[in-house]
C-alpha cells in the first residue's frame, strides 16, 4: 500500500492586508502519497505558492487540519524529509556552489556532506560549477544548483515553486526530467507549481487553483510508487 505523506482537510490560510483579510488558500483538502508527481497550476495570485509553503511546513494554516503522517514530527520535516526549491534560487552569496548544496546536510550534522553535494550537483549536470560562487552563475545554473540542494538529504517529498522560471524550454525540460527521474528512483513525491503546460504534462496529477480554491484535481495516470 502506498504510504501517505501529507493529509490536509479544509485547509485555509488568510493574511491581513490594507484592504482587509485576504484568503490565499480556501478550503483545500487533499492527500499526497509517496512516488506521486503533482503539478499545481493557475494564475499568479491564485494561491499556489501559499499552498506549497503550507505543504512544506514553511507556513501554518489559519484553520483546517494539516498533517504529515508519513514524514514524522513537524520539527524534522526540513531539510531531512522535505526538500524545497524556491522561486528564486536563494543561494548563500558567500558560499561556493558545493558549499550551498552541502548546507542542509551540515545543518543536520549528517556525514559525507561534500561527497553527497557533488552527487546531487551531478544529478542536474552542474558538478563542474562546484567551486564557483553564486554571482558567477547564470540564472539557469543557479536554478539547477537550488534543485540539487533540495535533493541532497534524500527527502521523501520535494516541493518546487516555478523552478523553470529562468530557464529556456530545453533547460526547463532537462531540470524537470531529472527531478522526476530522481523522484522515481527514490520513491519520493514531487510537487511543482508551474504555469507551463509542458511541465504539467509530465506529472501524474494536476491540481488547478484559482482564487485560493481547487478548480479541478485530475489524475492523469495512477502513481506506481509503493512508499
Amino acid at each position: 500500500m502506498t504510504k501517505i505523506l501529507v493529509v490536509a482537510a479544509d485547509l485555509w490560510r488568510s493574511f491581513q492586508r490594507d484592504r482587509g483579510v485576504v484568503a490565499a488558500v480556501q478550503g483545500c483538502s487533499f492527500k499526497i502519497r509517496a512516488g506521486e508527481t503533482i503539478a499545481i497550476m493557475g494564475p499568479s495570485g491564485g494561491g499556489k505558492t501559499t499552498l506549497l509553503n503550507l505543504i512544506a511546513g514553511l507556513d501554518v494554516p489559519s484553520s483546517g487540519q494539516l498533517d504529515w503522517p508519513g514524514l514524522g514530527p513537524f520539527d524534522t520535516l526540513r531539510p531531512e524529509r522535505i526538500g524545497v526549491v524556491f522561486q528564486s534560487a536563494n543561494l548563500m552569496p558567500a558560499l561556493t556552489t558545493v558549499e550551498n548544496v552541502a548546507l542542509p546536510i551540515l545543518l543536520t550534522s549528517g556525514p559525507d556532506a561534500e561527497t553527497r553535494a557533488l552527487t546531487a550537483l551531478a544529478t542536474f549536470g552542474v558538478e563542474a560549477l562546484a567551486a564557483k560562487l553564486p554571482e558567477q552563475l547564470s540564472g539557469g545554473q543557479a536554478e539547477r544548483v537550488a534543485a540539487a540542494r533540495a535533493i541532497v538529504t534524500n527527502p521523501e517529498l520535494i516541493v518546487a515553486d516555478e523552478p523553470t522560471g529562468q530557464l529556456d524550454q530545453a533547460g526547463a525540460a532537462i531540470l524537470v526530467d531529472r527531478l522526476l527521474a530522481w523522484g522515481q528512483r527514490t520513491g519520493s513525491a514531487v510537487i511543482i507549481a508551474t504555469h507551463d503546460e509542458r511541465v504539467a504534462a509530465k506529472m501524474n496529477r494536476i491540481w488547478r487553483m484559482r482564487h485560493g480554491k481547487f478548480e479541478s484535481m485530475v489524475e492523469r495516470y495512477a502513481c506506481t510508487g509503493t512508499g
